[in-house]
């Protein structure tokens, strides 16, 4: 799941490492549907920086800082080492 947008510099989401960090979120995503959140890939910039939108009640839950940087950054920095982090747009 994700959404392009142009207001940043991102890489074209036809790059081979837009399909890494989609399964990547796939494997928090279910941690978040429980709960009534979700997380939805924005875009990955040309200096590594990967922008999602939580959605749902993680967008305004009180801990979604904590379920972003422990969640999602750190499934996402797992599975791809060379992302130097995670923002939430």
């Amino acid at each position: 799941m994700y959404a392009m947008s142009t207001s940043k510099d991102y890489l074209p989401n036809s790059d081979a490492l837009y399909d890494r960090v989609i399964a990547a979120l796939e494997t928090v995503r279910p941690y978040l549907q429980v709960d009534g959140g979700d997380c939805q890939l924005v875009g990955i910039t040309k200096d590594m920086v990967v922008d999602v939108k939580l959605l749902g009640a993680c967008g305004s839950c009180p801990m979604s800082t904590l379920t972003l940087r422990a969640g999602v950054e750190q499934a996402i920095k797992k599975a791809i080492p060379e992302i130097v982090r995670v923002e939430s747009v």
